[in-house]
């Protein structure tokens, strides 16, 4: 019997109907998946969330599996590497976002605090679950964090890169009502 998922996940790509079945809209508090979520969400301006997918192990593999210590210590010479890197996005201000994004978590750290607790602080440590009816590009709520990660130095973290962020860390679960993962976890 086939599953009814979201009408946006492309039942050609295994990879996304994973990712759809598997991660977006369950809750995240990995801080190393939110990184690169956060990366990942703001590499994916302008361009479809399935490219970006479908480009993630090379991202994994081109960014020190998205360690934040390494990424901040970037120089010319691993950027020059990552621009001619045709596994990922090859784009300047992309990449120079993902070093910023890198010393900015760092800050967050070294304050005492981290992803996890700071963006579920936003939502109560409870997803929001959206009803039936059109999906928002972005919410007041998206506005708000996305000024707030830019006070704190994050680059590429837009209203609209901020709410599907939410989505995909699961602090937003907005599963169409027919679709079994809102079904599976009611």
């Amino acid at each position: 019997m086939e599953k009814t998922r979201c009408s946006w996940a492309n039942p050609a790509n295994p990879l996304y109907l994973a990712y759809h079945d598997t991660e977006w809209g369950v809750p995240c508090h990995d801080e190393r998946r939110l990184f690169e979520m956060l990366n990942l969400e703001g590499a994916q301006a302008g361009l479809s969330w399935e490219t970006i997918l479908n480009k993630r192990e090379n991202y994994r593999k081109a960014f020190d599996k998205w360690d934040a210590k390494k990424i901040a210590a970037y120089g010319p010479d691993k950027v020059a590497e990552l621009l001619a890197n045709a596994g990922i996005v090859r784009n300047r201000l992309k990449v120079a976002a993902a070093i910023t994004n890198a010393q900015a978590y760092l800050r967050l750290l070294d304050s005492g605090s981290s992803l996890d607790k700071l963006l579920w602080s936003y939502v109560g440590g409870k997803p929001v679950v959206n009803g039936s009816g059109p999906r928002p590009a972005k919410t007041e709520l998206s506005d708000r964090i996305s000024k707030d990660l830019a006070k704190l130095g994050f680059k590429f973290v837009g209203s609209t890169i901020i709410y599907a962020y939410m989505q995909g860390i699961g602090m937003v679960d907005d599963h169409a009502p027919d679709c079994f993962c809102r079904k599976a976890r009611k």
